[in-house]
């Protein structure tokens, strides 16, 4: 069983990849990097992490992954209404976006889209990370009372909308991408009931 020290190392090499991939992605994010960001040893982060560079990247994208699906769930649940909860979405991304200085954007994309070619377990970890948001927004729609066809396919629209908005708003450093989607997300969900 591992001390408590020994855990908060961990999951400060954890964040601290997650992050510098999301800004970086996966090439340009060093292990001598990580180290330094999650003021760890290199040979913390060999010891957690014996696989390098690849089994951190995995776990990085699975902080990730579960950093946003927090963050819908949190949007869905608060919002009684879906096509609210869209605007509400654009709106939380939005902010932390332009808090980041248009920094952090998808948490696993950049990661995944470099790599996923030469790296079948980082471009998996990504497909999870999709699978899991695409549930998460699927299932809220169907408890509201949306047709399981529908909800599916309105779900894979919303997740790439957002990761297409996030991208376009990082690079013209401007809400507008955001705000857009979240407007026409919350009609196209209205139009399906």
């Amino acid at each position: 069983m591992r001390g408590k020290q020994e855990v908060g190392t961990r999951d400060r090499i954890v964040h601290a990849t997650s992050r510098l991939m999301q800004r970086h992605g996966y090439e340009g994010t060093g292990l001598k990097d990580i180290s330094r960001e999650a003021q760890a040893t290199l040979g913390s982060v060999y010891h957690f992490f014996p696989g390098g560079k690849v089994e951190l990247a995995v776990e990085a994208i699975g902080h990730g992954d579960r950093e946003f699906a927090d963050l819908l769930r949190g949007v869905l649940d608060r919002e009684d209404d879906p096509a609210a909860a869209m605007i509400a979405c654009a709106r939380e991304l939005a902010v932390g976006m332009r808090d980041s200085g248009w920094l952090d954007g998808c948490p696993v994309t950049t990661a995944a889209l470099e790599s996923a070619r030469r790296l079948p377990e980082v471009r998996e970890a990504a497909e999870r990370a999709f699978v899991n948001w695409h549930g998460i927004v699927r299932d809220r729609l169907v408890r509201s009372g949306f047709a399981a066809d529908v909800a599916d396919d309105l779900a894979h629209t919303v997740i790439s909308t957002f990761e297409g908005a996030e991208m376009s708003a990082q690079i013209m450093r401007s809400t507008t991408p955001l705000d857009a989607a979240g407007t026409h997300l919350a009609r196209l969900v209205d139009s399906y009931r």
